[in-house]
């Protein structure tokens, strides 16, 4: 049997066939809407809408949804393409019956397009000619091979023309009924469904009637066809009609403009729980409206849980609507001077080195090193305090010299390896008012931290790398937190119902930042107060500007206490394990180790390093006997409020010791108001104040004292020795340089 040969006319239409064939399959582009600008949603954990903003073209046109709710499916079909589930992109009878009722009107009433032939004409945005109605029936059957009947139903939902710049049924719905899609009524589906067909004249704020009419119509008809029984029909058709488009939610608008910045053009679901948003933000809402009765405009709040490290609530800056200069920057991510809020970082990174002890005493009293002297909230010095009294105070003069114990470019490192993402200088830049506010801090990197201490504490989906990883040290380190006043007033002690909280605040030189971060084992929480211009506010402190704040917005939390969790049944952090800790004896007196010479000692848990720390240097035998002897200038200041502190009378060497100025200190000698210099006051303490000193600038006598050990000189630029001797014959100098 011969095989049929192909003539050259056959190949000829077989090679127009089979280009034909590829044309046809290469006719329609890969992402039909692929130049089309779409507006920025961003939503909640949930999927609620917290905030938009429109697309570039200015029209609001959310990004492409992938499904169709059922009553607004059931409703566009039944008005656009009734036979729309079977046919093949086209449907000839449809086509048939719009030229015929052309015809008998004389110009164009209907166009007998398919939902697939308008999703392709909104692709294109060609004129609507004979011509182009063909292409796009073409393009349809196309289309139709390509994707499922409910991916061309989505496209068509997502691009039809809802009136005004409102494009898609996502955009109309919360422009027209202020909620999702899947919220609609039968009425309101049935509303949606008849806009796109001639949206410029039947717009919601116009033609009403003639909207009304359509509109019912469409409901009978499902009525008719059993899609609708007669109640929901007869509700349906009383449902009002919407008026003009309405506001879209705002309920975070300075994350929104984030993501919108980040990812413009996409719908971007966030951690937040709107319903916490929305009572977060009445919250600092009222509170800023309180705030700006002082000269404090400006409030920012983050929530956090803990165990996931997720942001719940996300207040940017309060009270957005309110005309004022700064509204519109973000908190939350803007850096600003942290004040003392990185103190309990540094406090708990020494006790894991083992440097300090919770009881260790550090100095309080004067300082000046390169010109940086560092006071005291109250302008008062102790003399010496317990490391975790400081922390727990806020006392600016101990946390130096424990940033000088641990090393400025060491804790400089940590700070960026926990998580600071706003440390662009370099330590020597910073200095030791790093520990003071020197540095600039984000509120959502900060309060991220707390959380994540927390959470490593736990051992909850441990951080990799977190560098504050001793559970004992956490422990301590929130101990000392815990006990910080409250701005309610209420004692954890003594009201067993109170939620305890590990809290810290800070205030910024000169009034400009107040700061107030919490954390318990479930919630994490952060408060900034202040004007976001920078500009200073007499009585602008962390304690009572946004501490306040801060345990409002902890009241609205759910208490860990009887909630399960890895937290103890008060709903506090359980100990850490006997594997995780070292006993030791301390003194009860220096907070160190137990020294040979201590009469005393207390048993505590501390770090397992703490036990390579320091013994106690200040119990010391003295002729047979033992005592409690600090160095002449912290005993200076430490006698005023230890009543109980007695040294020996005997004479002892070290009796006399300079508080001002300090060892190589460089100085600058500002003048005064009138022009007039007074120079500079030298500050001795001596163990025996009634003793005469008698004081020697480079080997020149300048004067003696008795009692008040206070010089006042004016010395010129350059360096300088000064030597005080007593009546016994010691002596005691300092050098320094007068810038």
């Amino acid at each position: 049997m011969k095989t049929p040969r192909i003539t050259r006319k056959g190949a000829v239409w077989l090679g127009i066939l089979g280009a034909l064939l590829l044309a046809y399959a290469f006719c329609l582009p890969r992402d039909l809407f692929k130049n089309t600008p779409y507006s920025t949603v961003v939503t909640d954990r949930n999927g609620e809408l917290l905030g938009a903003r429109i697309a570039s073209d200015g029209q609001w046109r959310f990004p492409p949804c992938k499904t169709v709710p059922e009553k607004y499916a059931v409703s566009v079909i039944e008005f656009e393409d009734r036979y729309f589930r079977i046919h093949p992109g086209v449907n000839p009878v449809a086509i048939g019956r719009a030229l015929i009722g052309n015809i008998r009107a004389g110009h164009v009433t209907s166009g007998g397009s398919t939902l697939t032939m308008q999703v392709i004409r909104m692709s294109r945005g060609k004129e609507r000619t004979l011509w182009q109605k063909c292409v796009e029936a073409l393009l349809a059957t196309r289309l139709e091979l390509r994707c499922r009947k409910k991916t061309i139903l989505a496209m068509y939902a997502s691009h039809a023309p809802f009136g005004g710049n409102v494009v898609g049924l996502d955009a109309a719905s919360w422009r027209y009924f202020g909620r999702p899609p899947e919220d609609l009524s039968w009425g309101e589906a049935a509303t949606l469904a008849v806009l796109p067909n001639s949206p410029a004249s039947i717009h919601p704020g116009r033609h009403r009637e003639e909207l009304l009419e359509k509109r019912n119509r469409l409901l009978h008809k499902l009525y008719d066809r059993g899609k609708l029984d007669s109640l929901s029909y007869v509700l349906a058709c009383d449902e009002p009609l919407p008026g003009e488009p309405r506001p879209l939610p705002e309920l975070a608008p300075h994350l929104t403009e984030y993501h919108c910045a980040l990812s413009p053009g996409q719908t971007v679901r966030t951690t937040v729980d709107a319903h916490l948003q929305e009572r977060v933000a009445a919250i600092t809402d009222e509170w800023c409206r309180d705030l700006s009765l002082r000269g404090i405009n400006d409030l920012a709040a983050v929530v956090m849980d803990v165990r996931t490290g997720e942001i719940l609530a996300y207040v940017g800056n309060s009270l957005p609507e309110r005309d004022r200069p700064g509204k519109q920057v973000d908190i939350v991510r803007a850096p600003r001077s942290t004040g003392s809020i990185l103190k309990p970082l540094l406090y708990c990174a020494l006790l894991q080195d083992g440097d300090i002890l919770p009881g260790t005493l550090l100095p309080d009293t004067p300082i000046n090193l390169g010109g940086f002297s560092p006071q005291n909230f109250d302008r008062s010095f102790s003399g010496a305090v317990p490391a975790a009294e400081a922390l727990t105070r806020s006392l600016n003069v101990p946390s130096v010299h424990m940033l000088r114990r641990f090393g400025v470019p060491k804790f400089h490192g940590l700070l960026k390896s926990l998580g600071m993402t706003t440390l662009t200088r370099s330590p020597d830049d910073y200095g030791l008012s790093l520990i003071l506010g020197g540095a600039e801090g984000a509120l959502l990197d900060i309060t991220g931290i707390y959380a994540s201490m927390s959470r490593n504490y736990q051992q909850l989906e441990m951080d990799a790398g977190f560098p504050l990883a001793d559970r004992c040290a956490l422990w301590h380190t929130f101990e000392a937190l815990k006990e910080l006043s409250r701005p309610d007033e209420l004692d954890m002690r003594l009201v067993s119902s109170v939620r305890k909280v590990a809290w810290k605040t800070g205030t910024s030189y000169g009034f400009r930042d107040a700061w107030a971060v919490g954390v318990t084992p479930a919630y994490a929480v952060g408060v900034w107060a202040g004007n976001a211009q920078g500009q200073g506010v007499p009585g602008l402190v962390g304690a009572r500007a946004a501490g306040p704040v801060l345990f409002d917005l902890f009241n609205l939390l759910p208490p860990e206490k009887g909630q399960e969790g890895p937290y103890a049944a008060d709903g506090w952090f359980l100990e850490p394990g006997p594997d995780e800790y070292s006993r030791a004896e301390v003194c009860p007196e220096s907070g160190h180790l137990k020294g040979i010479h201590c009469p005393r000692a207390d048993t505590l848990m501390v770090p397992r390093a703490a036990m390579r720390s320091e013994p106690c240097p200040y119990h010391r035998e003295v002729e047979g006997e033992v005592y409690f002897i600090l160095p002449p200038a912290m005993e200076w200041f430490y006698r005023q409020n230890h009543p109980e502190y007695h040294p020996p009378q005997k004479a002892m060497e070290g009796s006399m010791e300079f508080i001002y100025p300090e060892p190589w200190a460089e100085i600058s000698i500002p003048k005064q108001l009138s022009g007039e210099v007074k120079g500079m006051v030298f500050n001795l303490a001596h163990r025996n104040p009634s003793t005469t000193v008698w004081w020697h600038l480079d080997n020149e006598y300048v004067g003696e004292t008795r009692y008040m050990h206070l010089l006042q000189l004016t010395p010129p630029p350059g360096r300088h020795t000064m030597t005080c001797v007593d009546e016994s014959g010691e002596s005691c100098s300092v050098s320094f340089t007068i810038l």
